[in-house]
């Protein structure tokens, strides 16, 4: 009896060493970790943190019209965080889609036409970034 613990208790505690050295050796996917990098980057800069701390409004009926926007700078509503979240995603992918059209020296027009799309998203998320500060919150 006392062997066949002796047994399982040696079995447990190399299961346990191999997993802890499979665990030690996980290399995870380098555009993975990209990936989940510019996810939480996005998300913090398109306030996911205030949201998650303060709790505010999805939007407010002021007026005979809906807010979606808050009008000053020093709070925002749900439907802000979502709108700034998006155009930075827009952003994030504009400027990868630059980066990967380097990779296609060989194809130009396939380079070219990447280039362009991710440079459009770039101008448009920053126009409209800049116009939501500029004609909504009155910076």
């Amino acid at each position: 009896m006392a062997h066949r613990e002796e047994r399982n208790t040696s079995s447990i505690s190399h299961s346990l060493f191999r997993l802890h050295q499979k665990i030690l050796a996980f290399k995870p996917s380098p555009l993975i970790v990209n990936i989940i990098i510019l996810a939480i980057a996005v998300f913090l800069f398109g306030g996911g943190l205030y949201n998650i701390i303060v709790k505010p409004y999805p939007a407010v009926y002021y007026g005979g019209r809906f807010l979606f926007i808050y009008p000053q700078l020093s709070e925002q509503f749900i439907s802000d965080s979502i709108i700034a979240t998006t155009l930075y995603a827009f952003g994030a992918i504009g400027a990868i889609l630059m980066y990967q059209s380097t990779k296609y020296a060989y194809k130009p027009r396939q380079a070219y036409m990447m280039f362009i799309v991710g440079v459009s998203l770039v101008i448009l998320t920053y126009v409209s970034l800049e116009a939501i500060l500029h004609y909504w919150k009155g910076v």
